[in-house]
């Protein structure tokens, strides 16, 4: 995007191409271990060039990103896109994981609890809690 940066912090860059929704936790999920740059563990702090191999593994999703373009702003998703790009295996693979995903939460239908607990179920909770 910007021609006058060279390098740029890897949480930053994760942020600015919208793969996290603040830099905090894009810095957590690469001390967790969640993104590799060149099939290696880093840290937040590593700086990156464009042509840099990125693994990202968020939600039970996986991206395999090329760095193309770096940005010291946050832009539109339209504009974030051009700052990358994903290998044809990882998008394929990350469509099918978003199916499975899908049939997975129909199939189940787990909406958590239904109701508040009225007073006559609360004091049963509270029963049994205490035995």
């Amino acid at each position: 995007m910007q021609t006058e940066l060279e390098t740029i912090r890897l949480d930053k860059w994760l942020w600015t191409a919208r793969f996290f929704k603040t830099r905090k936790l894009a810095a957590d999920a690469i001390s967790g271990g969640k993104v590799h740059v060149n099939k290696q563990r880093t840290k937040p702090g590593k700086e990156i060039k464009p042509g840099a191999l990125l693994s990202i593994s968020k939600d039970g999703l996986n991206w395999d990103v090329t760095i193309i373009g770096l940005s010291k702003q946050r832009r539109p998703a339209k504009e974030s896109i051009l700052l990358y790009e994903e290998t044809t295996e990882s998008f394929a693979k990350r469509q099918q994981q978003m199916l499975l995903q899908q049939e997975q939460r129909e199939l189940f239908d787990f909406s958590g609890q239904d109701h508040k607990p009225n007073k006559k179920e609360r004091r049963l909770i509270h029963r049994f809690k205490q035995v």
